[in-house]
């Protein structure tokens, strides 16, 4: 803790099945319901026979960054789960441990709570599935939270399978706070700090998030396949997006899904899937096509780690390039990344409304960090994303032929709707002229590419810069950081911890990458000593693509671990650079 702020990390690890995200989720919906901010971080194994689950929640009474660097209370419910993160705990931490499935422990410099979980439920309460909230009870104890704050999460989470299930979950969560309690050494005042509850803060993770922000900007048709870390966003959709007339379509595979995204925005509803990696790799055909047709379509990648099967269960940045090029030839996309689950409710209905306006694929990069982030945030602002529509052909001009890809300034052309008598038209990939017809020669080739490549251009001179945010003062800065993504929270932490060491240090954040604001992100690098690119990828991605879009040199700081980038790790980076 720092100074009289509640500020501390909560760790938990055990086995797959034995309910550890459940109780991570409790704890966490407790503490916020509280009053306290929250921050968490998950992952868990991706083979079906199980294995370690990890579940981590930062708990303060001020807004939070990141999910910390140092683990201050560790549970370890198995003994792979205490060995493989027992090395995170901060020296003068607290570590509570199953004591049937962990060999005691003595550390010297460490409180230590065994606790016979397995024993306390089975012998106590009569049911051993009521082990996490056990250590649900324990835990809230030891920080010092009041027992009703467990019993209102347990009745949430029970009631529905009926009120003998909540009266055991009861008596396991007194039974886990009560045997904590002569542990009187060990017991601290982590909590403290916050004199009432917030009502305008919601506990929300990004796909959900991602979902409400969908449904928000006008979403009416979803189809997708189930693929981790991106399934919570279909599962979010389709019990909701109905009551609002909208459609939810689980298709056969990531191919079919986006065909049917295409085929509803042909019909003229706002449309979009999500997936992540080996998905997206299907898919490119199809953004392809959506560009040469000129058909509107959102398409979310939520990242994870490696490359074929790879980690399905971790995060990285590591589908940079194939968003902004993974296409054959040539072809306009918009791509975008959300910063933060805040974020994330705003930025997919630009995405909605830039797909509309200008008729092509937006591809929203999101990752497993921020997909399964649960945090506390504002209650949204349902007016702050005004409805762009799309370019509808005036029914009471028709003066001859119609030409659908007639080209423009903007490179925007009115698309008729099926349905429009006199606006027939195809919607082909083969190249064609203004009338969508098949044409080959080179002159027609030139016209269509520029006008299609036009909107990027128009939509950067416009729009662009809206979508940059920076942090701190970038004149004369030790530092300046151009980053990326879900990592902007890891970095302006960072920042602050490197000002505490006399280094200056600000931070830009593009969150429309294709096309990327140059100008402004030049004129930043101009104004700062040196340029750091921190990205959780293995080659630096994104420090590439600025040396080949700008005429800056940055300074990659690229890891690829599964787990979100560490701001204490980044804080020792920006005091090497700053220091060359």
């Amino acid at each position: 803790m720092e100074g009289s702020r509640t500020d501390f990390v909560v760790r938990l690890a055990g086995e797959s099945g034995e309910g550890v995200l459940s109780l991570g989720e409790m704890l966490t919906t407790a503490l916020a319901r509280l009053g306290y901010e929250v921050y968490t971080f998950r992952t868990y194994p991706a083979e079906i026979k199980g294995g370690t689950v990890l579940y981590q929640v930062r708990v303060a009474d001020h807004v939070l960054l990141s999910y910390g660097s140092h683990v201050d209370v560790f549970v370890a419910l198995n003994e792979e789960g205490y060995h493989d993160n027992i090395s995170s705990l901060r020296p003068g931490g607290t570590l509570i441990y199953d004591s049937d499935n962990v060999p005691t422990h003595e550390l010297p410099d460490h409180c230590v709570i065994p606790i016979p979980i397995g024993t306390i439920a089975k012998r106590d309460i009569g049911s051993v599935l009521t082990k996490n909230v056990v250590a649900l009870g324990a835990i809230l104890r030891y920080l010092g939270a009041p027992v009703e704050a467990g019993e209102h999460i347990a009745e949430q989470t029970f009631k529905r399978k009926g009120e003998e299930v909540v009266q055991k979950n009861f008596q396991a969560l007194h039974a886990g706070y009560n045997y904590v309690a002569q542990y009187v050494d060990c017991l601290k005042p982590w909590l403290g700090g916050v004199e009432r509850v917030n009502p305008d803060r919601l506990i929300i993770n990004g796909n959900e998030a991602l979902a409400l922000g969908a449904i928000q900007g006008g979403l009416m048709f979803y189809a997708g396949y189930p693929i981790t870390p991106a399934t919570d966003i279909m599962e979010a959709l389709a019990p909701i997006l109905p009551r609002f007339g909208g459609v939810v379509m689980q298709a056969e595979d990531e191919i079919a899904a986006l065909g049917m995204v295409l085929g509803a925005s042909y019909a003229g509803k706002r449309a979009m899937t999500a997936t992540s990696g080996p998905g997206f790799s299907l898919m490119v055909e199809q953004i392809n096509l959506a560009a040469q047709a000129e058909i509107p379509a959102v398409i979310v990648d939520v990242q994870r780690g490696g490359a074929s099967t790879g980690l399905p269960t971790k995060s990285s940045q590591g589908d940079l390039n194939l968003a902004l090029y993974g296409v054959h030839n040539e072809a306009p996309r918009v791509v975008m990344a959300p910063t933060s689950v805040e974020d994330t409710f705003y930025l997919i209905q630009h995405a909605l409304n830039i797909a509309e306006r200008y008729q092509l694929p937006v591809i929203f990069l999101s990752d497993q960090s921020l997909a399964h982030r649960r945090c506390t945030i504002p209650k949204p602002d349902l007016g702050r994303v005004p409805r762009w529509e799309r370019l509808l052909p005036d029914e009471n001009s028709r003066n001859g032929e119609y030409a659908r890809y007639a080209i423009t300034e903007t490179g925007i052309s009115p698309m008729a709707l099926p349905g429009m008598r006199g606006f027939a038209y195809t919607a082909t990939g083969i190249e064609h002229n203004e009338y969508s017809d098949p044409t080959y020669t080179p002159e027609n080739l030139q016209a269509m590419k520029g006008k299609r490549f036009r909107k990027l251009q128009h939509l950067n001179e416009h729009f662009g810069e809206q979508f940059v945010r920076i942090w701190g003062d970038p004149d004369g800065a030790d530092v300046g950081i151009i980053g990326w993504g879900s990592t902007e929270g890891v970095i302006r932490e960072a920042m602050q911890m490197a000002q505490r060491e006399g280094v200056r240090a600000a931070a830009l954040y593009p969150k429309i990458l294709m096309p990327l604001p140059v100008r402004i992100i030049e004129e930043f690098a101009s104004k700062v000593k040196r340029v750091l690119v921190p990205e959780a990828n293995f080659t630096g991605e994104f420090a590439a693509y600025l040396r080949s879009q700008t005429g800056i040199q940055p300074i990659s700081y690229a890891r690829d671990t599964g787990l979100p980038l560490d701001p204490e790790e980044v804080k020792a980076e920006i005091l090497r650079v700053a220091r060359m």
